[in-house]
């Protein structure tokens, strides 16, 4: 079944990360909405789209449309999603579902309401190194989650203009608000923070944390590094094994190795040895690594009604309440 969408934000992320994957996962793009017109412009003509509207209530009333899609700001994405869900349109959008966790909330309560699905774009659950880590967890013999360590940086011109880290909360904070307690499966307990700034627009946050099923961790986030770099990595520790996602594409399963130097017979052994994966890039394959493309293959069965484990509005809402613990902790 070929689902007819209606997209709002024709914005750069847009174009390059989630409108290439619609089609691929049997979505068709029925009509646009931005205030950018050039934008909008291109975008319809790379995707052979004739309706397009710069008010997102007249896109709503475009007749035939079986979802709503959206990548705009937070603001939007609330207001948006459940003016949709009103018209009874099951809705993806980009993260953060809101500007506020309140806000949030209520897109969570329009949701209830309409018996619609909201899924919202947590990619960072579908990138090939993570994935991999949480097939390990769940389907393995990895056991107990221990602790968690993560890291991820990004620049300060990422967010030029907003020295108060708004954006860099809700666009960049708010993944690891939801990855690293979807990894433990398990709530956010304590929560501590230790910040430095050396300047206006760069802040490097230290961020400890327990959860409510024992686990500790850390994780690093800031914006005082060159985006130029790998930036982002996890350690996920348990006994007497660990799983390390660098890069999102290189994985490493550490089990119980015996020492090797004074045994003269030694090999390797695929059940205690380290496991490691990295992708071959040079193969015609599918190099969504990022993640974009199996969040829409999720996104597209849950708005055709079907049963998917995708992040969905509830999601939305737990990740928001923990940013606004983690900026209550910074401001403090």
């Amino acid at each position: 079944m070929t689902l007819n969408i209606g997209w709002i934000g024709c914005g750069r992320h847009a174009r390059q990360m989630l409108l290439p994957r619609l089609s691929d996962h049997g979505i068709r793009l029925a009509a646009l909405c931005d205030r950018d017109g050039a934008a909008m412009a291109a975008t319809a003509q790379a995707y052979g789209v004739k309706d397009c509207y710069n008010d997102f209530g007249e896109l709503l009333r475009h007749p035939g449309l079986d979802a709503i899609g959206m990548a705009v700001g937070p603001e939007v994405h609330r207001a948006a999603a459940i003016a949709a869900l009103e018209r009874g349109l099951p809705v993806f959008m980009e993260k953060p579902p809101a500007a506020t966790a309140e806000g949030a909330r209520d897109v969570a309560a329009a949701a209830r309401r309409a018996g619609k699905p909201v899924i919202v774009g947590f990619m960072k659950r579908y990138s090939s190194g993570n994935r991999i880590a949480m097939n390990l967890l769940r389907h393995g013999d990895f056991g107990r989650v221990l602790g968690i360590t993560g890291s991820y940086m990004t620049a300060p011109t990422y967010f030029e203009g907003e020295p108060d880290y708004t954006g860099f909360f809700l666009h960049h904070c708010i993944h690891y608000m939801d990855l690293v307690p979807w990894f433990a499966s398990s709530e956010f307990a304590e929560l501590t923070v230790r910040k430095v700034s050396p300047a206006p627009g760069r802040l490097l946050l230290h961020l400890g944390f327990t959860t409510q099923a024992g686990a500790i961790g850390n994780i690093v986030m800031g914006t005082v590094q060159s985006r130029g770099t790998p930036m982002e990595e996890i350690r996920i520790m348990g006994d007497h094994k660990r799983i390390e996602v660098n890069n999102i594409v290189n994985v490493e399963l550490h089990r119980d190795p015996p020492f090797k130097v004074d045994d003269p017979a030694a090999t390797l052994s695929d059940t205690v040895d380290t496991l490691t994966w990295q992708p071959n890039f040079t193969a015609a394959a599918n190099e969504d690594h990022k993640g974009y493309s199996a969040l829409i293959a999720d996104a597209a069965a849950a708005l055709r009604g079907e049963s998917r484990n995708a992040p969905n509005i509830e999601d939305g809402v737990l990740a928001m309440e923990r940013l606004e613990k983690m900026i209550a902790l910074i401001e403090a």
